[in-house]
């Protein structure tokens, strides 16, 4: 037991002395209301990731390194559907943080989350990944959308921790964390290929954009023959139909379920959304759907989603 605790320890204490150095906080005034949370650099030429609601509201503000050095950050974009903000502050003001990839994580993986809680810089916690695949719902004024793919975590996260780093036992950032659910339970927007992508298009243009179909739902499984017949075992049945949406436009209903889109199957709902970033909006998008016990084809012309 002393030496497999002894090895945890170890594991936690290197985790934290690799990304410590890279996590800062975040102090922001909206009005006469201050606020504060942590930030991550992830460039040696001063970008820092953070959570979007950090900042909401602000242009600007100051950071403050683990060694105590301040400087200021201008925002410059963030994305409420994805949690995520990327800031810009003085090149080398700290060394930058590895990303990794959420998408290896297992359930039970160890995890290290560092950040600023109740305003006590460079706090560290360990947990184990408690689940993958949740989802966050958002509003939006075009109606339901979700952050999905959420990491739960039972490392412990107060408020100030949100835009922190959660790393796996190589010291690589494997998310970012955001909310603290409850009693012992903490989510992270995972760090991946799609993240990735909204980090670039933060830092190039301020804005994410994308496409939009106007439908909502959940995984179902698919009847054993069609499973087979098609090779994957689930679907993506339609609980919303947003009237005049692009999906409406096209002849989707209620109680359909998405087996493919753009050629590619459509497993979960996270399929679909991971599809509609970087998608050319106004393009027209085919869709099959199995619908009273038979595959039927419609094809929707996408808009343009409106946080």
């Amino acid at each position: 037991m002393d030496e497999a605790m002894d090895a945890y320890s170890r594991v936690v204490s290197s985790v934290a002395a690799a990304v410590q150095p890279s996590v800062l906080s975040v102090l922001v005034r909206s009005g006469r209301v201050g606020g504060a949370g942590s930030a991550v650099a992830f460039t040696d030429d001063g970008l820092l990731l953070t959570s979007a609601h950090v900042v909401a509201g602000v242009s600007g503000g100051g950071v403050v390194s683990a060694d105590g050095e301040e400087a200021p950050f201008e925002v410059l974009g963030a994305d409420r559907l994805s949690e995520l903000a990327v800031l810009r502050t003085r090149p080398r003001l700290v060394p930058p943080v590895e990303l990794g990839d959420a998408d290896r994580l297992l359930v039970g993986q160890l995890v290290v989350a560092v950040g600023n809680p109740m305003g006590l810089a460079g706090s560290v916690t360990a947990g184990v990944v408690s689940a993958l695949g949740r989802s966050l719902p958002v509003r939006t004024p075009r109606g339901a959308h979700s952050i999905d793919d959420v990491i739960q975590t039972d490392a412990a996260l107060n408020p100030g921790n949100s835009g922190g780093a959660l790393a796996e036992a190589g010291a690589t950032v494997v998310g970012v964390n955001t909310a603290v659910a409850g009693f012992g339970l903490g989510l992270a927007v995972p760090v991946n290929t799609t993240t990735r992508r909204i980090l670039s298009e933060l830092a190039s243009t301020g804005r994410v954009r994308r496409a939009w179909l106007g439908i909502a739902g959940a995984t179902r499984p698919l009847p054993p023959q069609l499973a087979e017949r098609l090779g994957q075992r689930t679907g993506l049945h339609v609980s919303e139909v947003v009237p005049g949406g692009p999906a409406a436009h096209a002849g989707l209903f209620l109680g359909d379920v998405v087996v493919a889109a753009a050629g590619a199957p459509v497993r979960t709902p996270q399929d679909l959304q991971r599809l509609m970033l970087g998608t050319e909006v106004g393009r027209p998008l085919a869709v099959t759907v199995f619908r009273r016990g038979a595959l039927v084809d419609v094809v929707a012309t996408l808009a343009e989603l409106v946080a």
